[in-house]
Order: C-alpha cells, then structure tokens, then sequence
C-alpha cells in the first residue's frame, strides 16, 4: 500500500515519521547507473568516481531538471551560471553519460531566447543523444507548442513518447498541460490509453525508466506534489520487474520504493523550494550564497547487465566545485540540513579535518558507527571538527535521526 506524508494538523503541519519514512535527503546531483533492474541510491564521492570499473553492455545517463533559464530574483540572480556548473560536473565524470534526460522546467516563462541560452549551454554537455518532457514553465505562453517543436519532435499529443535504449525502455509522460486551480498534475485519457498500449507488447522483463515533470507519486497534495491520476499509469507498470520513475518540479531529492517500483525526485540546477509543510508555500527558498551550490545538482544513472538496481548518484554543485579543486588535505566542510549530511559521501587525504555544521532549525549530531568519533549535540549553526589522521572508510549516523547516514572515505597522503 502506498505511504504518503499525512498532514499532523495538531503540531507543526507535517508528520516528521511519515516524512522520513517516505523520502531520503541526499545531495544534488543525480548520475543514474543503469543495471537491469530497479533505480537505487548511493551517493557519489570522489573515490568512488574514479575506481568504478565498468562491464560489457553498462551504460551512464543522466538527468537535470528545472533549469528555469530566466529566472533572476534573490533565490539565484544567474540561474545560467548554475546551469553551466551543473554541465561541468556532467562533463567531470569519469565516464561520458550516453543520455540527458531533463524532466522540466526548462524556461521559467517559456521564452524563445531562455529556450536559446538552455540550448547554447547544453550543446557543450557530453552526451550522445538528449530528451525532454515540459514542466509547466515550459507550457505558459502557446500551451507548449514552441516546447513541442524544439524538443518533442516525433512525440505524440502535449509531448508523451517513448524509445529504447540497449534494453531499456524508455517513457517520457506530460502531466503539466492542464493543470487545476488547488489541483495536482494530470495525464489524461488519451496519454494514459497510449501508455497502455505502449507496454503492451513487452515482456515484464524489460527495465522500465519513466520520466515526467510533476512527480507521479502523491508527496505533498497541499502543494499540488503529485498527479491526480498518476495511479492508473502506476498500474500499468506493475507487471514489470524494474521500474524506475524519476522526476523533478520540487527541486529536492526524494526517494521512495513501493514493490518494484523505485520513485526519484531530482533537484533544481536553479533554485531549491522548501520541504513539504516546512513554509507557507512552495516556491524559490533563499539561501545564503555560500549554500547555493550544495542544494543544486545533476543525477546519474548507472545501467548493468545482470544486476537488479540501477545505481542512482546524487552529485551537488558543492561536489563538482570540490572535485575540480582536488581533494589536498585542509578543512572540508559538510553542511547538516534538510535532514542530511551534504555531502554526505566524502574523499578526502589523511590529516584532512571535517567540519559538520548544522544548519537546521533543530538539533543533530555526528556520530561514527565504529566510535571513531562523536559530537556532541549540535544545536542551529553550531559545528564540530574531527581530523582524519589514518586511512579508511568511516560511516557515521545522526544518533538523535538515524535515518541520516554519511561516510569519509579517508586515503593516503599526496607527496
């Protein structure tokens, strides 16, 4: 049965158990390893960046979302220029993605030229092929139609298609074309009869990846997070032994597997939003700018051969920052918010001191599973330091939250 967040109307708006149970905070990035079976997530660092060894048929694709080129208010005053970081980290990786996926929100009023500049910074990603599904932003000014002709060739109504790639199927879905007043996303009958028949004549076998702009999982209907009849296209895709649903549109990562069917939502390389309940309303939440890049990012994808997860890699633009700085000994900082640890996967030199610092408004702490170190409770912008003086790998929890997971991959020293 499905969970979702139910509102807790007597204390704060939200139930905080429901919440965790339902998503996981990571950072922001996704790179998405493709394997034969289900989406699953594990955080990117740099060591395991650079010892993956890829086998025969794997391949990489990655998704970005809410690019919102044209947006300039205090949240992010050049949204562009997160674009282009979020490409360089695209083109850090180790191995080339073979796809981009973006779920959305390409423009953020649906502009010729905000359409152009997307187009100009994207031509310098490294990806074979690219694909796209219109987020509501895209949709504003000629009900999609200039979407449809740059990006939806060969697609069928608001922009639904399908393809496949060496054994993966594919589906790109459009829930944003009529939207209600107080209301969530919608497919429509004619887009849900097309999928029907679209997997139809495939084994349940097939991997399945399906991307679409509002998420098709109910996660705040307060807030319009989810699509009204995203269960009949869910249905669907049960049969199937690995189903993967990513999407973007509330611009923070949230995961939640229900059966075979694993849901992903990517963050904003623009802007993030508030968690569910936690403001009045959803919307461009400022942060302080050195924070900016640790809540906007890429996702990667990992697809291997005879493997039942594809691997799901997180990657914010702190990450991409830090990687082409190179991982010297000195202070690394890790920022506690949102109910995670970002980054919450670590390469760092031996003599490195980690500085956790908890920008919540309410109190963590950090605690190594093999009592290598522990902090004490860290109230709103208090902080603690430890220094990684042999090597190793060294996992550590939140005691009070322990849903909240990290690790400092220590290696040896540069000469």
């Amino acid at each position: 049965m499905s969970k979702r967040i139910k509102v807790d109307r007597s204390s704060d708006g939200i139930d905080r158990r429901g919440f965790l149970e339902c998503m996981a905070w990571a950072g922001t990035g996704v790179l998405w390893t493709m394997g034969g079976g289900v989406l699953s997530s594990r955080l990117l660092g740099a060591h395991e960046m650079h010892s993956h060894h890829p086998v025969d048929g794997e391949f990489n694709f990655v998704q970005i979302s809410d690019s919102h080129i044209g947006f300039n208010k205090e949240a992010n005053k050049d949204v562009t220029a997160t674009l282009v970081k979020a490409v360089q980290g695209i083109n850090e990786l180790p191995t080339a993605p073979e796809l981009l996926i973006h779920t959305g929100d390409l423009s953020h009023l649906s502009k010729p030229s905000e359409f152009d500049t997307l187009d100009q910074v994207l031509r310098s990603a490294n990806c074979k092929d690219s694909f796209f599904v219109p987020g509501e932003h895209d949709v504003l000014s000629d009900d999609g139609q200039q979407f449809r002709e740059r990006y939806g060739k060969n697609t069928q109504g608001g922009g639904w298609h399908s393809f496949d790639y060496k054994g993966v199927h594919f589906v790109g879905l459009v829930n944003v074309m009529n939207l209600k007043a107080g209301g969530l996303g919608s497919l429509g009958a004619e887009q849900l009869n097309w999928l029907k028949n679209d997997l139809a004549g495939r084994t349940s076998s097939t991997p399945i990846v399906v991307f679409a702009h509002i998420p098709l999982w109910t996660i705040y209907p307060e807030w319009g997070w989810g699509t009204d009849d995203g269960a009949q296209a869910l249905a669907c895709l049960r049969r199937f032994g690995s189903v993967s649903v990513l999407n973007g549109h509330i611009h923070q990562v949230m995961q939640k597997v229900e059966g075979n069917i694993r849901f992903h939502t990517a963050m904003s390389t623009a802007f993030p939003q508030p968690a569910p309940g936690y403001a009045a309303s959803p919307g461009p939440q400022r942060v302080s700018p050195d924070r900016l890049p640790s809540v906007l990012g890429i996702t990667n994808v990992q697809f291997v051969p005879g493997k039942h997860n594809l691997a799901v890699v997180d990657r914010t633009l702190a990450q991409v920052s830090a990687d082409s700085r190179g991982s010297a000994a000195g202070n690394v900082q890790v920022a506690i918010d949102n109910f995670s640890f970002a980054p919450n996967k670590l390469s760092v030199e031996v003599g490195t001191t980690v500085t956790w610092t908890n920008r919540d408004d309410i109190p963590h702490n950090v605690v190594s599973t093999e009592k290598k170190f522990s902090s004490p409770v860290l109230d709103t912008d208090q902080n603690y330091s430890f220094t990684f003086r042999e090597p190793g790998s060294f996992p550590y929890f939140c005691k009070i939250h322990p849903k909240m997971t990290g690790t400092v991959q220590v290696g040896g020293r540069a000469t």
